[in-house]
């Protein structure tokens, strides 16, 4: 998927939960993935600048990344904060996990997300790991294949993570009773749940 449609889904994310209008009441954590230098080459030599991912959640559901470019690694990251608030969603967490499994694409990057048991920890590596810290996911597995960019890596959790949907808006959607789809979701995610505990990525490839 690429970047533009990243950002487009984001945007419509963020306009149907009417995010812009909560940021202020959000208690937002940092953290910092990278601060990289680059350099032009011009007539005059090398230009340095440096670039920084960040993200950016409160561990209750709401969760975003930015990138910033600037001469000095304090105006780049202050830059890249900056967007990440521009790009907050709120994602749907159910008992400390994912509702369901979810894979996302990013140029070369694939992810698979998937709940795991109460306990278990967030497996996640590399620029993954703290999305899901900051989101407020403190149970759930993941598996990266293809490319391990950070840019890539995060743009790809966002893939997944705007598949999730609680049971609540799957029985909406679907015209269901809401209890009825919550029944189904705890036999559901109970009977993953036993296959991962000695098949981790069984029914995932196939």
């Amino acid at each position: 998927m690429g970047g533009r449609d990243i950002d487009v889904l984001i945007e419509r994310s963020r306009n149907r939960d009417q995010i812009a209008d909560l940021i202020d009441q959000l208690q937002l954590e940092e953290r910092l993935i990278y601060a990289n230098r680059t350099a032009r080459v011009t007539k005059g030599g090398r230009r340095f600048s440096f670039s920084a991912l960040v993200v950016v959640g409160d561990r209750r559901g709401f969760v975003g990344f930015g990138h910033g470019k600037a001469k000095e690694v304090p105006l780049a990251i202050a830059k890249a904060i900056d967007q990440a608030k521009k790009k907050i969603i709120r994602v749907p967490i159910i008992e400390g996990t994912v509702p369901h499994e979810a894979v996302g694409h990013f140029g070369p990057t694939k992810i698979i997300v998937m709940p795991a048991r109460r306990g278990t920890g967030v497996v996640a590596g590399g620029a993954a790991k703290p999305l899901f810290e900051l989101a407020g996911y403190t149970d759930v597995l993941t598996k990266i294949i293809g490319s391990t960019n950070p840019d890539n890596v995060v743009r790809a959790v966002f893939d997944a993570f705007l598949q999730m949907r609680t049971p609540e808006q799957v029985a909406q959607e679907r015209g269901i009773d809401p209890e009825e789809m919550k029944r189904r979701h705890s036999i559901y995610a109970g009977s993953k749940l036993k296959v991962k505990l000695h098949y981790p990525w069984r029914g995932v490839y196939g």
